[in-house]
């Protein structure tokens, strides 16, 4: 088995909340505020785990990191 993986593989990655500041240049405790806001996906619990789904945090940012929570009664 090689070292690379392929392109259903890469889409499928979680990300720990080091390796998404990272792609955010941001602190880890900022990634949990933004998260706790509702203004980022939402992360995946795995347990005690946190993570993010590599996917959905690229498209995100492709989006311009628009707010991901809706407002109160948004729907009514």
């Amino acid at each position: 088995m090689s070292g690379t993986l392929s392109p259903a593989d890469a889409s499928a990655k979680l990300l720990d909340v080091a390796a998404v500041a990272e792609m955010l240049g941001c602190s880890q405790r900022h990634v949990y505020r933004l998260s706790d806001a509702g203004k980022m996906p939402a992360p995946v619990k795995l347990g005690s785990l946190v993570r993010w789904s590599a996917s959905s945090i690229r498209e995100w940012i492709d989006q311009g990191c628009p707010c991901i929570r809706t407002k109160k009664g948004a729907g009514r």
